[in-house]
């Protein structure tokens, strides 16, 4: 091997190995004085990382130091990942990988992943053919316009697919080779982002209209035919247009929405789980929902589903979940209410005798004063929303409040777990978007509410099914497969962290089955479902290089 070829193998994240690289591959490979004279293990490399990432100085520190470890050698960091998946979850992902976003540009070292700018349409399909994508199966796609509660970030906006695709990996074994990031940069309206002289993405404001719908269109299709089968999963549109390129795309290939559809999922997972401990059905729940956006309406629409199939009417199970946006609670009338908020909407004469503190809106307070909720679950972005006022008048009229502050990052919280728990005297059952120290007295354990339980196993699933699309039905199937899953033996409402790659696989098990049961799979393989899903996980280990 020549030189050249020695530094491209140890350039490459996939092939390289760094000090675990054999005597008699240093051999055949050339690598001698390349690489210093000691031969290492992946496990002690994993211990030199450790060292070196605990001794990083803050949390951003450390997610900019994973990241270069992961463009320098992938199996080194899925390995470190999936080994210490509690301690580094939330460096990877939520929280930090907000504050990554924000700063992508200062730490922006190498390519990783595909930036299509707008300038560059017409040259999609020629980006995509790059050989070295043949393998892919799974795309997470940004166009970095609402990301977390952080709203724009523009090409920073790229931080959320690497992240999410690092944890198809650590969760549900998917290949490194397998996955590729895309930011679709169509400018920012961000003027801080777009006027740093730093900033790595297109310098303009954010392209809208027929020409943003133009520009997906030309990707969508690009991907379709690119390659047929893989999954593509949107990440962080904005509302509007998160609802609306799901409707537009998702008969065409397969593909969904997480913020929609797999937030609704984890949610409703876990509340089936938190009400279970409460020992009142899902059907009897009073659900307040604030924040109506894209994961909040997906939330309502999917827990209305769940009451459905309970043994609900429609409109019986709609009348169990009250939903509140910044205008206050939705009602028939209102202006400027997607399609998504109206089906959520009360009439006027079911409010009409209702108490009231003021003379606009009927906001938060109010809707829980009247209705009394049994369930609260915030997905508005909006931190302290859920004041001492409202969960102490909440928690007056209900034994067990169940409450979910699900905004992330952190700093969008809506309360602060040891506040609610404070608040209602211990009785609260907790869960939360980002994770959060552990609180004194919380029975159960307060519970991080996070997709990462539900997308990998989702897509997994539908891969190893050959589906043809994913449907409602399959996020059901995962929603109630986390539900059995969490149970009651385990400290908190849902499995440790730790367990995440078992969780997975039991989800991708349950959405096979339902892609099989609906007509949207080849059918069940000879060794079973299972079988197939376990065959199908990775496991990140050094391979001989000769």
């Amino acid at each position: 091997m020549t030189h050249a070829a020695a530094r491209a193998l140890l350039s490459d994240p996939l092939t390289n190995k760094g000090t675990a690289f054999t005597p008699d591959e240093r051999d055949a490979l050339g690598l001698h004085g390349l690489l210093p004279p000691h031969v290492g293990t992946l496990e002690s490399q994993i211990a030199r990382r450790l060292v070196a990432l605990r001794g990083q100085p803050d949390a951003f520190h450390r997610y900019a130091f994973l990241r270069e470890l992961q463009d320098a050698n992938e199996v080194l960091f899925h390995a470190l990942v999936a080994r210490n998946l509690e301690e580094l979850l939330p460096l990877v992902y939520t929280p930090t990988v907000g504050e990554g976003c924000e700063r992508f540009s200062e730490i922006w070292r190498r390519p990783r992943g595909l930036f299509l700018s707008y300038p560059n349409r017409h040259r999609i399909a020629d980006i995509l053919a790059d050989p070295a994508y043949d393998r892919v199966k799974v795309i997470v796609v940004s166009d970095g316009e609402r990301i977390l509660g952080l709203g724009d970030q523009g090409a920073g906006g790229m931080g959320i697919p690497i992240g999410k695709l690092a944890l198809y990996t650590a969760c549900a074994g998917i290949h490194p080779s397998e996955v590729l990031p895309i930011l679709l940069d169509v400018g920012t309206d961000n003027a801080t982002r777009r006027d740093d002289p730093l900033y790595v993405g297109w310098q303009h404001a954010r392209v809208r209209g027929e020409e943003y719908d133009g520009f997906v269109e030309d990707f969508v299709a690009a991907v379709a035919d690119r390659w047929p089968g893989v999954l593509l999963q949107w990440e962080d549109f904005a509302g509007a247009n998160a609802h609306r390129l799901l409707a537009r795309y998702r008969d065409r290939l397969l593909t969904f929405n997480d913020d929609i559809q797999g937030t609704a999922a984890v949610a409703v997972g876990t509340v089936l789980a938190a009400v279970a401990r409460t020992g009142q059905p899902l059907i009897e729940q009073r659900i307040v929902l604030f924040g109506a956006g894209a994961a909040g309406s997906g939330i309502a629409a999917l827990l209305i589903a769940a009451m459905m199939a309970d043994g609900l009417d429609a409109s019986a199970a709609r009348a169990r979940v009250w939903a509140v946006d910044r205008e206050g609670l939705l009602i028939e009338g209102q202006n400027a209410l997607s399609d998504q908020q109206r089906a959520l909407c009360r009439t006027p004469h079911e409010v009409a005798g209702w108490s009231r503190t003021d003379g606009g809106g009927i906001g938060l307070f109010d809707t829980v004063a009247n209705v009394r909720p049994t369930v609260l679950i915030g997905a508005s972005a909006q931190p302290g929303a859920f004041s001492e006022k409202i969960v102490r008048e909440m928690a007056a009229h209900v034994d067990r409040p169940v409450i979910f502050p699900l905004s992330n990052p952190s700093s969008r919280a809506e309360a602060h777990p040891a506040d609610l728990v404070a608040w209602t005297e211990a009785r609260a059952i907790v869960g939360t978007g980002s994770p959060f120290a552990p609180v004194i007295g919380a029975t159960p354990a307060v519970t991080q509410v996070n997709n990462v339980y539900v997308f990998p196993g989702v897509g997994l699933g539908a891969l190893v099914a050959g589906a043809t699309r994913i449907s409602d039905g399959m996020f059901m199937a995962a929603a109630r497969a986390l539900a059995a899953v969490a149970g009651t033996a385990h400290a908190g409402l849902l499995p440790p962290i730790t367990d995440l790659r078992a969780v997975a696989g039991r989800i991708a098990v349950a959405v096979a089955e339902q892609a099989q049961a609906e007509g949207l799979a080849a059918a069940v393989p000879a060794g079973g479902w299972s079988a197939a899903v376990d065959a199908a996980m990775w496991h990140p280990v050094y391979t001989p290089a000769i």
